[in-house]
């Protein structure tokens, strides 16, 4: 379909009656009222009010899918950079053999980052959804990109720095960094989300795709870095640099996205909803700074559970967990089982299974929004936990028996985690700013992001509790 006019500008008055939803092929168009779902309708409307923009060489899915590895690329820089950790926090001499001596910092360092990084995240997004009418989503995002680049560098520059001496100093201050590091990470996520929500449900789709794409470019660098160099140090320095060079990157495409039509054509979407807001209110609304919580989560609790508990339960075994478990034929000295088994059966392969059921929802979205089998699904997955923890995590100070003896097992429990964690992790993260009115799309998109954070921070929890009853 063929726009009927000029291409609006941001700075130009533009009060459509409908837009198409892009999400099909269809007429299905969706009603454009401050107060309307933005889930597809099929209401009629004259076509002189259509206008339908084109995402040409899709690159504002390119350009949210690029954000969406930024959102979680620190974060998963940091949590496969594991050989690194251990050689900088068990005071080894002998950089290529990190795992000689261990410590009690090194074995749970995995639970301890998680809890670091995801309490101040939940912070951080308290305050992001405070502030999402205070504070353009421009400045919240390019000021959380900015303090994530520099946090890299500081990161990057200690790496060939000898912390030997001070071991503890090194924890205190890479918790600290992960937690600021983290905190900015989510106040950009959840900007991004929130602005994805007025957008079609594909551009939300690819935000999250680009998120578990983040994991997986993060744990496939990390194995590229293993194979290519023998010294650790050498092999983390290339591997943050990498991250920097990323960051980078998001913060240019990003300041690349007012300027292509189709994105504006939905900014600008945006902006007229708040107008007609402020205008049936009598100006009133001006002075509401924090969106009303009642109606959101009226519409998205379930939605909103479905997401707290998808990744309470992923959180709770990766990679505290999961990245502990060795194969069972270790003794044998071959690289497979000792080097790379664990980079390529936890970080790696849950990485890519997560990657694919994200990407599965752009093609299937089934259960719908409304559905009870899709918080039936969601419970379901509680029972990768004890399959996990009965594999071969070593050391086993508790519970000593081993059920599944075979490295097959953990192979295809990492892969169900993680494409179960993509597929009904994704779901109602698409499905909470489209039930919602327009005007709530941004401030819904921000408060699903809090319920993915709270089950992040509670899963932290419980993964330092069965760690150490293992």
């Amino acid at each position: 379909m063929e726009a009927t006019g000029p291409v609006p500008s941001l700075n130009s008055v533009y009060h459509p009656t409908a837009f198409v939803d892009h999400d099909s092929d269809s007429d299905e168009v969706t009603d454009p009222s401050p107060t309307a779902s933005l889930l597809p309708n099929h209401s009629s409307v004259p076509l002189p009010v259509r206008y339908n923009p084109k995402d040409s060489y899709n690159l504002v899915y390119i350009i949210f899918f690029l954000l969406g590895i930024g959102s979680l690329l620190p974060w998963n820089f940091f949590i496969t950079a594991k050989l690194y950790w251990l050689y900088k926090l068990s005071n080894h001499s002998l950089p290529h053999k990190p795992d000689d001596e261990h410590s009690d910092l090194s074995d749970y360092f995995e639970s301890y980052l998680s809890i670091a990084s995801t309490v101040p995240s939940v912070l951080c997004l308290i305050l992001n959804y405070v502030f999402v009418n205070r504070l353009s989503s421009k400045a919240r995002i390019l000021t959380s990109l900015v303090v994530i680049l520099l946090v890299f560098v500081v990161t990057t520059v200690l790496v060939k720095v000898d912390m030997s001496n001070c071991t503890m100093e090194f924890f205190v201050g890479t918790l600290a960094s992960v937690a600021i590091v983290s905190g900015a990470s989510n106040v950009f996520s959840g900007s991004v989300f929130g602005i994805t929500g007025h957008f079609p449900m594909k551009i939300s789709q690819a935000l999250i795709s680009g998120q578990a794409m983040g994991g997986t470019l993060s744990a496939l660098a990390s194995i590229i870095d293993l194979a290519a160099v023998n010294d650790v140090t050498d092999s983390a320095l290339a591997y943050f640099l990498t991250a920097d060079v990323f960051i980078l990157l998001c913060i240019t495409t990003y300041l690349l996205l007012p300027k292509l039509e189709y994105s504006r054509h939905y900014m600008l979407a945006a902006e007229c909803s708040s107008s007609v807001v402020n205008n049936e209110a009598g100006g009133r609304a001006k002075n509401i700074s924090t969106p009303p919580l009642t109606p959101i989560l009226r519409k998205t609790w379930v939605l909103g559970l479905s997401v707290f508990y998808v990744f309470c339960i992923s959180i709770t075994i990766f990679p505290a967990v999961s990245s502990g478990i060795q194969s069972v034929h270790r003794d044998s000295g071959s690289p497979w089982t000792t080097t790379y088994f664990t980079p390529l059966t936890s970080f790696l392969l849950y990485n890519v299974a997560d990657f694919c059921g994200r990407q599965a929802t752009a093609w299937l979205q089934v259960p719908g929004p409304t559905s009870r089998v899709l918080p039936a699904l969601v419970l379901c997955r509680t029972v990768l936990v004890p399959l996990l923890m009965f594999c071969n995590y070593q050391p086993r100070d508790h519970l000593h028996t081993v059920w599944f003896t075979h490295d097959a097992y953990p192979i295809v429990f990492n892969s169900l985690l993680g494409l179960s964690n993509g597929y009904l992790g994704t779901l109602p993260m698409i499905y909470g700013p489209k039930v919602v009115s327009r005007d709530l799309a941004e401030a819904t998109g921000v408060v699903m992001s809090f319920f993915l954070m709270f089950g992040l921070a509670v899963g932290s929890a419980f993964s330092v509790l069965i760690v150490h009853c293992i």
